[in-house]
């Protein structure tokens, strides 16, 4: 199948936990989305694009098939979906989404290892990532597959343990569970088609990808201004969180001082600001940043 001639095609969760972050980063890469007569199909007003909302599962068939050109998609819901056919290419990640595919099992398991799986039955609703990891770790179980409500394997006497998405760890509490190994940690990507799109779109696709990535770059992102003595410029550079090489720039009328500029791409927090100023940092602002090319 080929994406409809004069049109993109870009596959977003309908809903779920991604949904909402999906349509933000579509948004903020300049798109203007307009909701079309049923939930399925939205239209972007301001080019040929198409979103087309659909159950994450479906997301990486779609992309792989040429039926969407890009998709927005966990990664656990990606490498769940290998099959063995035509894979969509990862482009990148995009910070958000994250959660852990981890094995978790009850305290009358006493696990020290994979190896305390052996002979025994696993439940999860992702059972070829299971299978997978299962097989790199050289132990035989069998997989016993879930839809839902995995962690109550153990209490109904369906499995030994679990394989399950973990965020916050809460509901294996409650369900008396202990988390001890991690099988996948996951967040939303960027995929795209194997399938070359219309060649008087393949630009279109480029420029949405580049846009997408400029977003992501600026997640977190922020731009650091300070004036600094020319003597500590060293120690003050040093300070500045996942910044590459900073812009220096004279004073009028001091020799002694400097101005920095810089971006950093890591979280600048208030013991940075206070470390900068011990090192006679003066007139530090700090700035969010929207766009990043």
């Amino acid at each position: 199948m080929s994406t409809v001639k004069g049109r993109l095609r870009i596959a977003v969760q309908k809903s779920g936990r991604l949904s909402e972050r999906s349509l933000d980063l579509v948004r903020d890469a300049g798109l203007r989305v307009v909701k079309g007569t049923n939930d399925l199909l939205y239209r972007i007003e301001n080019a040929p694009i198409d979103l087309l909302r659909v159950r994450d599962d479906d997301i990486p068939t779609f992309v792989a098939d040429g039926v969407c050109d890009l998709g927005i998609v966990g990664e656990n819901v990606l490498e769940e979906g290998r099959n063995g056919g035509p894979n969509a290419e990862v482009v990148m990640p995009l910070g958000f989404g994250r959660c852990t595919l981890k094995i978790a099992v009850p305290p009358t398991l006493d696990y020290a290892g994979p190896a305390s799986l052996q002979g025994r039955r696993v439940a999860t609703s992702y059972p070829r990532v299971l299978k997978r990891w299962l097989a790199d770790q050289g132990v035989t179980a069998e997989v016993v597959t879930m839809r839902g409500a995995v962690e109550v394997a153990p209490r109904l006497k369906l499995a030994h343990a679990i394989c399950d998405l973990v965020s916050t760890g809460a509901t294996l509490e409650a369900n008396g569970l202990q988390a001890r190994e991690t099988v996948l940690d996951s967040q939303a990507v960027l995929i795209r088609s194997p399938v070359a799109p219309e060649p008087e779109l393949a630009d279109l696709l480029n420029s949405i990808v580049e846009r997408m990535a400029g977003v992501v770059a600026s997640q977190g992102a922020k731009y650091v201004m300070l004036n600094a003595p020319r003597a500590n410029l060293d120690r003050i550079t040093a300070l500045l969180p996942g910044a590459g090489a900073p812009t220096v720039m004279p004073l009028s009328g001091r020799e002694d001082a400097v101005a920095v500029h810089a971006v950093c791409q890591e979280a600048v927090f208030w013991e940075t600001l206070e470390k900068l100023k011990a090192e006679g940092a003066s007139a530090i602002l700090v700035l969010p940043i929207e766009k990043m090319m």
